[in-house]
């Protein structure tokens, strides 16, 4: 074997492919030292970068045997993970979870190509053709196909804060819904963990739980928070929070417009009025084209305006990233309530002034 044929490991290959059992790696050696390594390594052509058989080609190593490659053209690294993904999910000693991350990472990684940015108009209709496709090439549903990218992009973002879980997700040896129990446990910890302290001025963005898959993968919450159901937004202790005399300025979509007043009741306040955001930019939608979204005004006890001063109640500002909320309408808040502690929940950044609570960021 010439040494240019000797394999390149790459480590973000190698860390797409679901590892084999302990009993699985050691039938493999086995059938290698009885019969030698029969199938061919892939590697990438002009990269000698090993991209399948990286079981076979570690036993071959440890015990001298020979092996044979074969190269494969590959444009891009994106096309690589793509083709190891797929040729991954031709396995079959692979548990439904890993499978479900497997085909959610195809299925991001195409929603995601050129013309199926965010900012396109045609986003929704890219998305769905995206998983038409892999839902006819797996005999799954479509919906399948999207809760599958909303795994994948789960156990990508909790690698980033808890790698292991993330491993054993992987690994197979832990359940994705395991996991996100975990997650909740924690997050109902930190809820606990809620600052000791009274406010007057309550700003929130809570990470709705959608009901409907298709909003769920246009709107999906970030991983430190992930979405909650009305219950739980109804189980945070938020009333202790707040004044005597307080106002909750709350966040919420269409959708979820009327389903939102029991976490308004829970929280101590009662709704009296709302700002729209039209986001001038189109938006995904069942029923029409969705670009505006909802703050309401909402009170506790007397807590009329500190400044007697009718700001338009519509405010047209164009979006910017996913769900990140225009700093304007903090500043209305501001010049409303100028007076009292104040407080954002399920915050992204840190403003002058205002505590925080969570990190969405």
């Amino acid at each position: 074997m010439n040494i240019s044929e000797i394999p390149l490991i790459d480590l973000e290959f190698h860390a797409l492919i679901p590892p084999l059992s302990p009993e699985e790696f050691t039938q493999l050696e086995t059938n290698i030292l009885k019969d030698g390594c029969r199938d061919a390594l892939v590697l990438w052509k002009g990269f000698s970068i090993l991209v399948d058989g990286h079981n076979r080609f570690a036993i071959c190593e440890k015990h001298g045997l020979p092996y044979k490659t074969k190269e494969l053209d590959f444009d891009t690294r994106e096309s690589v993970c793509d083709w190891i993904d797929a040729n991954q999910l031709g396995r079959r000693n692979l548990t439904p979870d890993q499978r479900k991350v497997l085909l959610g990472r195809r299925f991001n990684r195409r929603k995601g190509s050129p013309g199926g940015d965010r900012k396109s108009k045609y986003r929704t209709c890219i998305l769905m053709d995206t998983a038409t496709e892999l839902s006819k090439e797996y005999g799954v549903s479509r919906g399948t196909v999207i809760n599958a990218g909303k795994a994948a992009e789960f156990v990508e973002q909790l690698a980033k804060v808890a790698p292991a879980e993330a491993q054993a997700v992987r690994d197979g040896t832990k359940r994705i819904n395991e996991v996100r129990r975990t997650v909740r446990r924690a997050e109902v910890q930190e809820a606990a963990k809620l600052p000791d302290a009274k406010y007057r001025v309550i700003y929130a963005d809570p990470p709705w739980k959608y009901g409907d898959q298709l909003t769920e993968a246009y709107g999906a919450t970030k991983f430190h928070y992930p979405a909650m159901s009305i219950g739980e937004l109804c189980g945070l202790p938020i009333a202790a929070l707040c004044e005597k005399n307080a106002v909750l300025f709350l966040w919420v979509t269409s959708p979820l417009l009327f389903e939102c007043a029991p976490v308004i009741k829970a929280w101590g306040f009662e709704y009296k009025s709302s700002f729209v955001w039209d986001k001038i930019k189109h938006n995904m939608g069942h029923y029409n084209s969705v670009r505006h979204e909802f703050l309401l005004v909402c009170t506790r006890g007397s807590c009329l305006p500190d400044i007697p001063e009718l700001i338009d109640s519509v405010q047209s500002i164009e979006r910017t990233k996913h769900s990140e909320k225009p700093e304007e309408f903090r500043a209305i808040i501001d010049k409303l309530y100028p007076h009292g502690k104040r407080i954002e929940l399920f915050a992204r950044m840190e403003a002058r002034d205002w505590e925080r609570w969570g990190n969405q960021s």
